[in-house]
């Protein structure tokens, strides 16, 4: 093969990867969204900025060095001259030095604009307590002073631009971590443990998170998207979220609805308004409204939900939803109508 047919071959190897990270929708931590990502990025383009400028000077010097030595090893001066002395001194341990105590430093800095765990800086109880499990995101929101004005959701998480939000991190099972590169770093969820940060969102629009730590077989599907709304609109939604679901009307979706409170759907899954009050699995009040299903790993389209309620463990291996076969024909058109019209 060919110089030119390896470097062709190398640039469209590069170009398809460039495609599946701009279809699997990850984005960038150098974008920031919020102050606190802002804080990470500042410090992520200085280290990147100045280990460029390293790197440059070092090939240069390189390249200087391979062009200059000339002749043999007789001709060379000794390994222990004055002027060698003060190259080893000055630039593999003077300058390292201070780069790396500047990295530090800025590191520590930075660090201090997050009150991560310190009950002290967050005035109040959490507006928001999200739980790991394997392998999806449990969201309860705490705005309003009664119990019956919490909202619980899964997988989604929305916020109020402009206002900063004290978020509680907790693990019902394995250690996880909460990532949304554009909102803010990384920050596990430890079994026993409670965590706490605090984001602000400072434009509206969809930002994709991940667990950024291996949790299982299912870590690369749990996905959380963080869907940042006006406060008016956050207000409005969160006004519907806190109603239960709505009886069906339509009869195919009552026939779904009698399909699933008469099986093992109530055992593991909540609606509020009815009789199923399972917490093993998500609260699927408002599953209809949910852009996608399974940890966000597939569209929440019919076709999707079919699969996964029949299949689960082909699509999500190992999860704890369960192939549930039983549901065929009518019962199961039945079914995901009413699961559709969950909104």
């Amino acid at each position: 093969m060919g110089f030119s047919r390896r470097v062709e071959i190398g640039v469209l190897s590069c170009a398809a990867a460039l495609g599946l990270t701009a279809c699997r929708g990850v984005q960038p931590m150098l974008a920031p969204g919020g102050p606190q990502a802002q804080s990470i990025a500042r410090l992520g383009w200085f280290i990147l900025i100045t280990f460029s400028i390293v790197t440059i000077v070092m090939w240069v010097l390189i390249f200087w060095v391979a062009a200059r030595r000339r002749g043999s090893l007789e001709e060379h001066a000794p390994y222990d001259a004055p002027a060698d002395k003060r190259w080893i001194v000055f630039g593999g341990f003077f300058v390292p030095t201070v780069v790396l105590c500047t990295i530090f430093v800025l590191t520590l800095n930075t660090m201090r604009k997050f009150p991560m765990g310190d009950h002290e800086q967050h005035a109040g109880p959490p507006m928001i307590t999200i739980t790991g499990h394997q392998w999806w995101w449990e969201i309860e929101y705490h705005f309003g002073q009664g119990v019956n004005e919490h909202v619980v959701d899964a997988n989604e998480l929305r916020l109020p631009t402009g206002q900063p939000i004290d978020i509680r991190l907790q693990t019902r099972d394995v250690i996880h971590s909460f990532w949304v590169p554009r909102l803010h770093g990384k920050v596990d969820l430890v079994p026993g443990f409670e965590n706490r940060i605090r984001v602000q969102v400072d434009q509206p629009g969809l930002y994709r998170g991940e667990c950024g730590e291996y949790c299982g077989p299912q870590h690369a599907h749990m996905i959380l998207l963080v869907d940042a709304l006006p406060p008016q609109e956050f207000e409005a939604w969160l006004a519907g979220a806190r109603k239960p679901a709505a009886p069906p009307t339509d009869p195919v979706a009552a026939h779904g609805e009698d399909v699933f409170m008469n099986n093992a759907c109530v055992l593991c899954h909540s609606i509020r308004g009815t009789d199923a009050h399972g917490l093993v699995g998500p609260d699927l009040t408002h599953l209809g409204s949910r852009k996608a299903i399974a940890a966000n790993a597939y569209p929440n389209g019919r076709g999707y939900l079919e699969a996964w309620v029949t299949h689960a463990q082909s699509m999500k291996p190992e999860a704890q939803m369960p192939n549930v076969t039983a549901f065929t024909g009518d019962d199961l058109r039945a079914l995901v109508t009413y699961l559709e019209g969950l909104k």
